[in-house]
């Protein structure tokens, strides 16, 4: 197979080197520097290595499963019911469907908010909640009603009012106090509804809690929070700093990951954020980025004990992040 005919196609697993780094992950688009990159480690590729991979798709029915997600919420809105025949129909399974074979990366940039926060929120936290599912090797069964857990977890605040719910600033404490509702509204809502299952209801419930007790609204600790409930709990943080919201724009990707890794000592699972991270930065190889001081550069190595602070190519340049702690990446370019 000739370099043209493998360039602008996507490799079909994960690439790694002889000392078992990753290279590229699966379904990595392939460019003139990528194939130079393998090649320097001895690893040519053939026709049975790469697929055809259209990114836009996964933007398409993105945007799909969120237009379906403002008639679902509008609808319990309207009426305090799920409707859970449509749900499964057009939501969940398009994309759960979509979380096993997007590239992670992609997938993640599909994701964002931009002006419908509140319902493609929900679609995200589904989609990164089936992902951590499969990094911890959980059963498709697992995986499916985690993806429900996930699009369900906020469906109590269509009970809150719209003008909390969309406020340009901080919450009163009056108003706080009425957000935090949302997680007993939507624990009584999708218990409420046939079709749904009881560890659904409890991630709707305890998404906020925190390992070291300081969530809410029971104040749970460490094991006491439903496995379901700690996925979504570190899924829905950092798809929340990550959007753009119309009280703050969205955080930088590399403040995102610091946070929660220092939450990860106390309020969110450890075990659950740092696979989180590790997959998230794994899947950035051979992804351009923009770096704090401006400059793009493209990902090559991720260091095992050190992730956030990879090994980088500017042009003809490699910097090692974890050696030179003034540069950081900034965002993820689309």
């Amino acid at each position: 197979m000739s370099r043209a005919e493998i360039i602008g196609k996507a490799t079909s697993y994960d690439i790694f080197n002889e000392n078992g780094i990753l290279l590229l992950p699966r379904y990595s688009k392939l460019n003139q520097d990528k194939i130079d990159w393998l090649e320097q480690h001895k690893i040519f590729l053939t026709v049975d290595d790469v697929i055809n991979f259209d990114t836009p798709y996964y933007h398409k029915v993105v945007d799909e499963a969120v237009s379906g997600s403002k008639k679902v919420f509008d609808e319990v809105r309207r009426s305090l019911k799920l409707p859970m025949e449509y749900v499964e129909k057009n939501i969940v399974s398009s994309v759960t469907n979509i979380a096993s074979g997007a590239h992670v990366i992609d997938l993640f940039m599909s994701l964002q908010a931009k002006d419908d926060y509140t319902y493609r929120h929900n679609i995200a936290v589904g989609a990164l909640a089936s992902l951590v599912g499969k990094w911890l090797n959980l059963t498709d069964d697992e995986i499916l009603h985690l993806s429900m857990a996930g699009f369900l977890h906020d469906v109590g605040k269509m009970k809150v009012p719209e003008e909390i719910l969309n406020k340009p600033g901080p919450l009163t404490d009056k108003e706080f106090s009425i957000m935090k509702q949302h997680t007993v509204y939507g624990y009584e809502i999708i218990k409420n509804t046939v079709g749904t299952t009881h560890r659904q209801a409890l991630a709707a419930l305890q998404h906020h809690e925190r390992m070291d007790g300081s969530g809410y609204p029971l104040g749970l600790t460490q094991q006491k929070i439903d496995l379901f409930g700690r996925i979504i709990g570190v899924v829905d943080v950092f798809h929340a700093m990550t959007s753009k919201r119309v009280y703050r724009d969205e955080l930088p990707f590399y403040k995102v990951l610091y946070q929660m890794s220092r939450d990860s000592f106390g309020q969110l699972d450890p075990m659950i954020t740092r696979l989180f991270i590790e997959n998230m930065m794994l899947s950035l190889i051979g992804h351009n980025v923009l770096l704090t001081d401006q400059r793009q550069a493209n990902i090559v190595m991720i260091h095992k004990n050190d992730p956030m602070n990879p090994l980088i190519k500017i042009d003809d340049h490699f910097i090692d992040l974890s050696k030179n702690r003034s540069l950081h990446i900034e965002k993820v370019i689309s």
